[in-house]
């Protein structure tokens, strides 16, 4: 998710061959609750993970300097530990 109006993100998406969704946070108010920005005036997010349950419950936060490289290897095996195969 990111703070990038949503024909940004999908001209983003279909230049990089991307087959999910991205979403826009604009109004920056996901990004307030769950702590990828400091303001509403803040233009870029922070890079963290956030992973919720079936519920909308939040499981696993990733608040740190997160690697593009491990980042998500370690998400998805920390969410087969969690949540199963």
């Amino acid at each position: 998710m990111s703070f990038d109006s949503p024909s940004k993100n999908l001209a983003w998406a279909q230049d990089e061959g991307f087959n999910f969704e991205l979403w826009t946070d604009d109004s920056r108010k996901l990004a307030m609750t769950y702590g990828a920005a400091n303001s509403t005036s803040q233009a870029y997010a922070n890079r963290i993970t956030v992973v919720l349950n079936a519920e909308g419950n939040v499981e696993l936060q990733y608040l740190d300097r997160i690697s593009v490289g491990t980042h998500p290897g370690m998400v998805y095996e920390d969410c087969v530990q969690l949540f199963g195969n």
